[in-house]
């Protein structure tokens, strides 16, 4: 059953990867405002359905993430337990590559990551279910700037994993 849990785990990373650079990548394209507009393209709709599907992906994979334990190694700060963190950030200042097991601080940007896609898809969801009322353009403004800071983390959990990378080509 393990097993099971960790290829379904591995195949809801990839998938919401693959989803999240799609969206990104295609935003710029997306025309939707207070509402969908009835002149609304392939972008536009794909963006909302395809969107709709990474929250419930989001969802579901942090679920995998958090079970059993994995909470405290992608949420430290729930547990009291920055004490890792810290004495990596410590060692960065040293030039120092941080470890990437033991819910250190690469952890803790992954578990930063699952919660701006989260907070990313609940802002679009809200959007979408808000259109025509006034609300509409404050959502659409909070789905934006938790994009942004979903790109910035993504971005960062880019660049660990590549060091990651680099510490088994070096061993």
């Amino acid at each position: 059953m393990g097993s099971l849990l960790a290829r379904l785990g591995a195949s809801q990373h990839l998938l919401l990867a693959l989803l999240s650079a799609w969206l990104i990548v295609t935003s710029p394209w997306v025309h939707l405002l207070r509402r969908i507009p009835r002149s609304a393209g392939l972008f536009d709709y794909a963006h909302v359905v395809l969107g709709l599907l990474a929250l419930l992906l989001a969802v579901g994979y942090t679920a995998s993430c958090a079970r059993r334990s994995g909470w405290r190694l992608y949420f430290p700060w729930l547990a009291g337990n920055l004490g890792q963190v810290g004495r990596e950030l410590h060692g960065l200042a040293r030039g120092e590559v941080p470890t990437a097991e033991g819910g250190g601080l690469f952890a803790l940007i992954e578990g930063f990551l699952l919660l701006a896609v989260l907070v990313t898809g609940f802002t679009g969801a809200a959007w979408l279910l808000a259109q025509g009322s006034a609300e509409a353009l404050d959502w659409r403004h909070y789905h934006i700037l938790a994009a942004r800071g979903m790109i910035v983390l993504l971005a960062l959990h880019v660049l660990t994993v590549s060091l990651h990378l680099l510490d088994f080509i070096r061993e």
